[in-house]
């Protein structure tokens, strides 16, 4: 299997656990919808019953889950069996895990965001520095509105503290003019160092802004899977899939600018894709060059 095809059937095999998950909410949400025509202590019963079935299955997770982390070689089993959609959905509605926390600081930025924009302004999402920081920063009206600290604390920072409490600082950053040449182009930020010089070849990915720091993203670039790791202005590029057996590797432990294969526990450096469980073998990298906001990939064929 190529590393390509690994990368299809576990995508497919996502949607299929998605969709699964889907029929069966809508299921049990048509029943619901049964039930609503019963008498009120019909209802309670069922209520009752619901109730008591869904604190049992919880418990049973939970001791679960608490014995297989006292075993740490099943570890990366656990963290592939979360990664399945369905699994990770039970777990998050039995409260047994949590949201990513850029995931959570989103959606907290979508629920002010409707009140930003009836004022012309919005909310955009620079970074999120673990344990305890997020940069935001506002644009449209809200840059220069004399209320704009107000809006910051009162709007933005409540919003996401209340679905974030490990966050403790909300701090806002501002969005400098662009660095510019004698001549008017934009001032390159980071070019990888491996990267040869000539201009052809480099396909625009996204914006810095939209890559957490610290943090990883996958993006599709002419129709390979890529992992995109940012630290500051610095952005490396590689292949989405294990050198060991061709595995996506998205799913993986991120640590300190490693991560960690969620399937055989292989470890690679992000920075130059390097492999330190096996020396010998390496990701793939590809070039990477950061223009002023953006991000743009040439891939190593």
């Amino acid at each position: 299997m190529t590393a390509r095809d690994g990368t299809l059937d576990h995508k497919a095999a996502e949607a299929d656990s998605a969709a699964e998950l889907a029929r069966r909410a809508a299921e049990l949400a048509r029943l619901e919808a049964l039930a609503e025509g019963w008498e009120p202590g019909q209802q309670a019963v069922l209520s009752a019953l619901k109730t008591g079935i869904e604190a049992l299955n919880a418990e049973a997770f939970k001791r679960l889950i608490r014995s297989v982390k006292s075993d740490p070689a099943a570890m990366p089993a656990l963290r592939q069996a979360v990664a399945d959609p369905f699994v990770y959905q039970v777990l998050l509605f039995h409260g047994l895990v949590k949201e990513p926390i850029e995931t959570r600081v989103r959606r907290a930025l979508d629920e002010v965001r409707p009140s930003l924009k009836e004022h012309g302004g919005d909310v955009e999402l620079v970074a999120v520095k673990l344990p305890d920081t997020v940069e935001v920063r506002l644009v449209g009206s809200c840059q220069s509105c004399p209320s704009s600290g107000e809006t910051l604390s009162e709007g933005v920072e409540k919003s996401i503290k209340a679905l974030c409490p490990e966050i403790t600082t909300v701090t806002r950053v501002s969005r400098g003019a662009p660095e510019l040449t004698a001549d008017g182009a934009q001032v390159v930020r980071f070019v990888s160092p491996f990267a040869r010089q000539q201009d052809a070849g480099w396909v625009d990915v996204c914006a810095v802004g939209d890559l957490t720091d610290g943090g990883l993203a996958v993006r599709s670039v002419e129709g390979r899977d890529v992992l995109l790791y940012r630290q500051g202005d610095q952005v490396s590029c590689l292949d989405n899939a294990c050198a060991h057996m061709g595995m996506p590797l998205d799913g993986g432990q991120l640590e300190n600018g490693t991560l960690r294969c969620p399937y055989h526990g292989f470890v690679y450096l992000l920075e130059t894709g390097e492999c330190l469980t096996v020396p010998e073998v390496q990701l793939a990298v590809h070039a990477v060059k950061v223009v002023g906001e953006r991000v743009a990939v040439r891939l190593r064929r």
